[in-house]
């Protein structure tokens, strides 16, 4: 679960660094993404190896499959603002199931664990809405 998401977070910060790189309009707001997907790493980090003494039990704790979670990680050159917000909000889209499935997963582990989860995809879940604004 760690490993996934760290996996995850450094992909869709690429992506941020990406359209931050091609678009003008939402190039700060894609910026504060790619910066904030670390913090949100670390804040999950924390929390599982707070709570987790045996990694062992860690292994057992999770049954996540990478390959559910899977989204596009580059772009067309020629892709316009829109198409790309579309796929930025795709993205978020699979990253707040990773981190619903992962809180779900971990309700078992103390308290700790799923709420650092849960409060990420609570978080991922106001950038869908930011994305959308984009649209407008």
């Amino acid at each position: 679960a760690i490993s996934l998401t760290k996996e995850l977070e450094n992909e869709s910060t690429r992506v941020y660094q990406e359209l931050a790189q091609r678009f003008e309009k939402g190039k700060d707001l894609f910026l504060s993404f790619a910066k904030e997907n670390g913090k949100f790493y670390s804040q999950v980090e924390r929390a599982y190896y707070g709570v987790i003494t045996d990694a062992i039990e860690g292994c057992f704790a999770f049954d996540l499959n990478p390959e559910d979670y899977q989204f596009k990680k580059t772009f067309p050159k020629d892709i316009s603002l829109s198409d790309a917000i579309s796929e930025a909000i795709n993205m978020e889209e699979m990253m707040l199931k990773f981190y619903q499935v992962a809180a779900e997963q971990s309700k078992h582990l103390m308290a700790d664990v799923p709420r650092a989860f849960t409060l990420v995809a609570k978080k991922r879940s106001e950038r869908i809405q930011k994305l959308k604004s984009l649209l407008d």
